[in-house]
């Protein structure tokens, strides 16, 4: 029986990207397995978060931007002529920087996606808003004020709402976006905690500044610098034996 670990959910191959004339990614060729948690570590601008949008064609939203190279996500290239955009953004899911619940319940910020693919049935919904919640480790919070305006919760609580609203959609991937940078420790511990378990079920990949997070969480680490992709091994061997100087020199505070 394959180990589900052992597979690439998603294959990068000799991906180049420009913003314009300018080149934020240059030359980048990485798999990323199945069921882990995999990090992305570097300076700022160093084309982490640029490469996490192109899981999910976010880019594509952004003028003058250009794309050579392949991405697959469980073997279909999602840059190809046709891709149902969709059908994508349903099966890789996002968390930002900031929570960005809507204006809205807490229910109907759940039952938001389920709603815009086609669920419609009032027992669905219920089931997929308890199932997302819980998954999310905030059911218990919220279970008696899910009529309640989202943005009347704390922070990482509406973070947690925003992972859930994520969930309800029944994605593979997770992709999360500096997701604990405007939290607490309480909620960030929280946060990490809930990737360790979500990773059971999911890929997740997770931009972070917080190298230590990425120690804490994550399987592998890639370490980018100026749009190249300069190291990835397992998380634990990168920042104990680091091959590249660059990536080192990060690690160890001499530069970043």
């Amino acid at each position: 029986m394959e180990d589900k670990n052992s597979a690439a959910c998603i294959k990068i191959k000799d991906l180049n990207l420009f913003y314009g004339s300018f080149q934020a990614l240059k030359n980048v060729n990485m798999e990323i397995p199945e069921c882990e948690i995999t990090a992305f570590i570097g300076p700022s601008g160093c084309g982490k978060s640029t490469l996490l949008r192109c899981f999910n064609r976010m880019n594509d939203l952004i003028d003058g931007c250009k794309i050579d190279g392949e991405i697959l996500v469980d073997g279909q290239d999602i840059y190809k002529r046709g891709t149902d955009i969709n059908a994508l953004r349903k099966k890789v899911g996002m968390v930002f920087q900031k929570p960005n619940v809507f204006p809205m319940s807490i229910y109907d910020n759940i039952a938001f996606g389920p709603r815009t693919h086609g669920v419609r049935k009032r027992r669905d919904l219920d089931e997929i808003v308890f199932s997302s919640l819980q998954k999310a480790g905030i059911w218990d919070e919220v279970k008696n004020t899910l009529n309640k305006s989202a943005l009347s919760l704390s922070g990482g609580q509406q973070q947690r709402v925003c992972i859930a609203r994520a969930l309800a959609v029944e994605p593979q991937i997770i992709l999360m976006d500096e997701p604990t940078s405007a939290l607490d420790p309480i909620s960030t511990g929280i946060i990490e905690e809930l990737c360790e378990e979500l990773k059971k079920q999911y890929t997740i990949v997770i931009v972070t500044h917080n190298m230590q997070q990425a120690t804490r969480i994550s399987d592998k680490t890639a370490f980018f610098f100026l749009g190249e992709m300069l190291e990835m091994n397992k998380t634990e061997r990168l920042f104990s034996h680091p091959k590249n100087q660059k990536c080192e020199n990060y690690i160890t505070g001499r530069f970043g």
